[in-house]
């Protein structure tokens, strides 16, 4: 017995040793990583920085946590826009950085906009005289549009690029709903409202097909540009080129022929044309800056003079962070933060003007309308002015609406004034096919209107009380967006009605006073404010990674994100309608101020 205490002990011993040292490991490492991610990054001389046209790029960079590479979880997170065009301008102002070498991959943009403001940064960097490189196994669309700005285009000998144009289709659920047994009821106002199609169609209408048709090819139309200004050819070539074949599958010497590309390399002969540009020995190591480094480097721009906030508004607009994770996830504006965000910089005196920034597609017209007022109040202490990114439609429009100046990317796609509500009844599914049925007492005819809906009964009545709710909604949106634009609401409604525009053509029709960059808005909130010396901060504050592990009420933790996206690559296709039906039992935000559907381009 003596023995076994004695071999008991030894054993708790070396496993508490074991853990000790373990642990001590796992925070030297943790500070490391810390201390590396804080340090600042010193240039050498003759250097390039590299971008990896890979992953996704939305509006603004997520924190993550020093556990992601731990977790296996970095390559989950997106490249912030406003991390990359800062980059770059350190880049342009770094003598030590000498050019940009584009490493084309597959990469996704949030919307077309977000692609245009990349390559414009890009465009602004080659006024410096450096030089810009690109080279890739394979161009897929937009990093091919992010590319052609480049001095030269190179492609693997076995490379392809995807030149076909915009657009593709997309699903209808009624045939699948169906089958189950659930049908959607519909109140809404617009008649280019198409949000609600997927579930009540089989196809696509005439009307969204009109106003998908004019903002799709506006888009490309802009494009072709861009890319045959880069690469010195008539757009009207190039547009050929998608209509006559499928470029994906041409031969690498069609596309030198075509001048889509300069030409055709193997990856030891780009390292060779990168230093040729360098001037430097064959065996000497190309000095390289990732988008890490380049966040580590120092900026030239000064924080002189007076403060102007740029506030980031991007995601659904929800009422709380809870039902954006119903609703699968993703950053999202939730109404009642976002408000109070907003009066704290109404009260900040060291806060002169405000750029918000908006990029959304909408979503809760409650949460629209908390936000929206918020900005108004605001407006009665100091200048607000929007710069709308990828896109700024519906909810996004709304919130929009009251700022003292506007300002869109060319490629925005805004507009969409029109609201809906969207209701599944479950009857055909839950009494036809399962055999359950309800009963119960209530004191009035409408207590319990919300299971009746679902239930199929009275479905008539109670739908003809939420159109008229949704008309009153709908009104009311048409009185905002006259009072802030100073338009009437009878023209309001004529360029209304749930239509997406792109944003030359909002121009037009005064939803937008200017097309310019985040950089013209921020000039616009100078004037506005009458400062002649600046600079700027942005909001809301991105938090320390340690708030992950610290959630607060009615707030979504970062590993439920990651949730959502592993569920969503289980389900695959069956994961947009089996969500649907599931955020239409639990969402209690029904009226909705939301545009078509995602833009994502890649």
């Amino acid at each position: 017995m003596k023995q076994f205490f004695k071999m008991t002990l030894a054993t708790i011993c070396g496993i508490a040793i074991f853990l000790v040292i373990t642990g001590l490991f796992f925070v030297i490492s943790l500070v490391g990583m810390i201390a590396s991610d804080s340090a600042s990054t010193k240039v050498k001389d003759n250097s390039v920085f590299v971008i990896k046209l890979n992953g996704t790029i939305s509006e603004r960079a997520e924190e993550g946590t020093p556990f992601d590479a731990l977790l296996g979880l970095g390559d989950m997170s997106a490249m912030g826009l406003d991390e990359l065009i800062a980059s770059i301008r350190k880049a342009k102002d770094n003598d030590d950085i000498k050019g940009i070498y584009l490493e084309g991959g597959v990469l996704s943009f949030d919307a077309p906009a977000t692609a245009q403001q990349l390559r414009d940064a890009l465009k602004d960097f080659k006024k410096s005289g450096k030089w810009i490189v690109a080279y890739a196994d394979q161009y897929f669309q937009a990093s091919y549009y992010v590319a052609s700005v480049a001095d030269n285009i190179y492609l693997n000998d076995h490379g392809a690029i995807d030149f076909k144009g915009l657009g593709g289709k997309g699903e209808y659920y009624k045939g699948l709903y169906d089958k189950l047994g659930i049908k959607y009821m519909v109140a809404k106002v617009g008649k280019y409202k198409s949000y609600v199609e997927r579930n009540t169609l089989t196809g696509m209408s005439d009307y969204d097909r009109e106003q998908r048709s004019a903002y799709l090819n506006g888009i490309w139309n802009y494009w072709l540009k861009e890319m045959a200004e880069g690469r010195k050819v008539k757009a009207e070539d190039l547009n050929q080129l998608a209509n006559d074949s499928i470029m994906a599958f041409a031969d690498t010497k069609d596309y030198v022929k075509a001048k889509l590309v300069d030409k055709i390399l193997f990856p030891e002969e780009i390292k060779a044309e990168i230093k040729k540009r360098l001037k430097i020995d064959e065996d000497n190591d190309i000095n390289q800056l990732s988008l890490s480094d380049m966040l580590n480097v120092k900026s030239k721009e000064k924080k002189d003079g007076e403060k102007i906030a740029v506030y980031y508004a991007y995601g659904s607009i929800v009422d709380s962070e809870t039902m954006n994770l119903l609703d699968g996830g993703g950053h999202c504006i939730v109404g009642k933060s976002t408000a109070e965000d907003l009066r704290k910089l109404a009260d900040d005196d060291d806060v002169k003007a405000v750029v918000f920034r908006v990029n959304s597609g909408g979503g809760s017209a409650v949460a629209s309308e908390q936000i929206r007022h918020a900005i108004k109040l605001l407006k009665e202490k100091k200048p607000v002015v929007v710069s709308m990114g990828g896109v700024a439609a519906s909810g996004g429009y709304w919130i929009s609406s009251p700022a003292n100046y506007i300002f869109a990317e060319p490629t925005t796609i805004t507009g969409s004034i029109g609201i809906f509500g969207l209701i599944p009844n479950f009857s055909g599914l839950v009494t036809d096919k399962l055999g359950v049925t309800f009963d119960g007492v209530t004191t009035n005819k409408f207590t319990d209107y919300e299971t009746d809906l679902i239930l199929g009964k009275d479905p008539n009545e109670i739908m003809q009380h939420m159109q008229t709710y949704i008309n009153q909604g709908y009104q009311n949106f048409l009185d905002i967006v006259s009072e802030g634009r100073g338009i009437k609401p009878a023209m309001v409604d004529s360029i209304g009605q749930g239509r997406v525009w792109l944003a030359t053509d909002a121009l037009n029709i005064k939803l937008v006073d200017k097309l310019g960059s985040l950089d013209d808005a921020v000039k616009k909130a100078a004037e506005l404010a009458k400062l002649d010396e600046y600079h700027t901060t942005a909001y809301p504050n991105k938090g320390s990674w340690m708030d992950q592990f610290m959630p607060k009420e009615d707030k979504g933790t970062y590993l439920d994100s990651k949730l959502q996206a592993e569920i969503k690559a289980l389900l695959g296709d069956l994961y947009e309608p089996l969500m649907q039906i599931r955020n239409d039992i639990k969402n209690n935000s029904r009226i909705q101020a939301r545009m078509l559907d995602d833009v994502r381009v890649k």
